[in-house]
């Protein structure tokens, strides 16, 4: 058992790839929302979110050391290994929570609490949960949904009906994301005992789950073209890119449903993220030229 920290086991467990496309949705959003750029609010909101997100990573994989033991996909992570002690990772957790609270209230008193809200809801709810019941992919989903808002509530200070529309389009995404993923590795996660399908199983109501929520992400996205979420704005032409986008996400929901195998459902979370990064470039591209 070693005691160090290695840069290797640092990106492992901070999941250093997942952290970095997390606050990207953060960075989207606040230049969604702002009028002037405050570069030093915005170096506040990036560092701030990484260590954010990367100590709840971290806490998470503590929580669940013995689990991920279980598990193919996990089994190689710092903590099953025993390259590091759960002490150590839990201290460096916790100073990167501090500091990164500490960055988002630099910015403002809105964002911290969101950020601590975060934190509380992914580790404290969410991790255990997901031994339970499958409604643990719902309240993972809250602070899953947090980035996309945080981003728009750093720039303007301002928690309104804009902000929770950003976080309603990623917080319905996150269910064919995360059940496609439940589905390809259904018989890991039944291994360590996660409950990650909505019925338990690969079947026919999951597959509709999937697509419902898919249908759902969609038409969030769309909303803004109506001009009934105050300063978040969708032009003609992006709403049929969104449009576009979102038959490709819905399509292979629909795949799923239908044929109902590991292949689709891999080729499902694939586009799932794609659909969500280029309908948040999407909405950039849409305030910043169109």
């Amino acid at each position: 058992m070693y005691t160090n920290i290695s840069i290797p086991i640092l990106k492992e467990l901070t999941k250093i790839r997942l952290s970095i496309s997390v606050v990207f949705s953060s960075i989207i959003s606040y230049f969604l929302g702002v009028t002037e750029v405050n570069y030093s609010q915005l170096i506040y909101l990036i560092f701030g979110g990484m260590l954010i997100v990367s100590s709840s990573h971290i806490f998470n994989q503590i929580i669940e050391k013995d689990l991920d033991k279980l598990m193919k996909r996990t089994q190689n992570r710092p903590l099953p290994k025993k390259e590091i002690t759960p002490k150590l990772a839990f201290y460096l957790a916790l100073i990167l929570s501090v500091i990164g609270l500490l960055l988002m209230y630099l910015i403002n008193f809105k964002v911290v609490i969101l950020s601590a809200l975060s934190i509380f809801i992914y580790t404290s709810i969410y991790t255990p949960m997901k031994l339970i019941s499958p409604l643990s992919v719902f309240v993972g989903a809250i602070p899953g949904a947090f980035p996309f808002m945080i981003g728009w509530v750093a720039a303007t200070d301002s928690f309104g009906i804009e902000a929770f529309t950003l976080f309603l389009m990623q917080f319905f995404w996150q269910f064919p994301h995360f059940w496609s993923i439940g589905w390809s590795q259904n018989s890991d996660y039944e291994r360590a005992g996660f409950k990650m399908l909505p019925t338990g199983k690969k079947d026919k109501s999951t597959s509709m789950q999937i697509l419902f929520y898919s249908v759902w992400a969609v038409l969030i996205s769309i909303v803004p073209f109506f001009g009934i979420t105050g300063e978040l704005k969708l032009s003609l032409t992006g709403f049929l890119v969104v449009i576009i986008l979102g038959f490709f996400l819905i399509y292979k929901s629909y795949v799923l449903f239908t044929l109902g195998n590991n292949e689709n459902a891999n080729k499902l979370m694939i586009t799932s993220v794609m659909y969500l990064t280029f309908i948040q470039l999407t909405f950039l591209i849409d305030k910043i030229f169109l």
